[in-house]
């Protein structure tokens, strides 16, 4: 009966020993706690978000996957820019449809560069001849 209780007690100071170990027990920490990780916005805020931005984006971890608040604020910023780009998009598409539509009434040249001066006009012909070679 002493033996069951010898190693009962030893088998109790073992454990309990191991324990205190691995929690990190007494003066010295064996596992030291761990900031939580913080989302660093890594978008640039000076210039418009790329594809290597967004390729680049890694948001930090939580216990039960990624942090709402950080991945909100990282879905908000883009769908900002692109956005921002759509306007800007439909903006030339416009100008652009004006300018066309301006063009081709007035038959203004769309090709033409502001420096260039008009092509010059075929000499007509003195015997009044037609173009098509008659």
């Amino acid at each position: 009966m002493r033996v069951f209780w010898f190693l009962l007690l030893t088998m109790v100071v073992v454990v309990t020993a191991v324990t205190l170990a691995v929690v990190g027990g007494g003066g010295s920490a064996v596992l030291q706690d761990v900031p939580p990780e913080r989302f660093t916005d890594p978008l640039p805020a000076a210039r418009p978000v790329g594809r290597a931005d967004v390729e680049a984006l890694r948001l930090p971890m939580a216990l039960r996957g990624y942090r709402m608040v950080d991945v909100d604020e990282a879905l908000s910023r883009l769908g900002a820019e692109l956005a921002e780009r759509d306007a800007r998009i439909a903006e030339l598409e416009s100008t652009l449809a004006g300018d066309r539509a301006a063009a081709v009434t007035t038959g203004a040249d769309l090709f033409k560069q502001p420096g260039d001066r008009p092509a010059a006009e075929p000499a007509d012909r003195a015997d009044g001849a037609e173009e098509d070679g008659r």
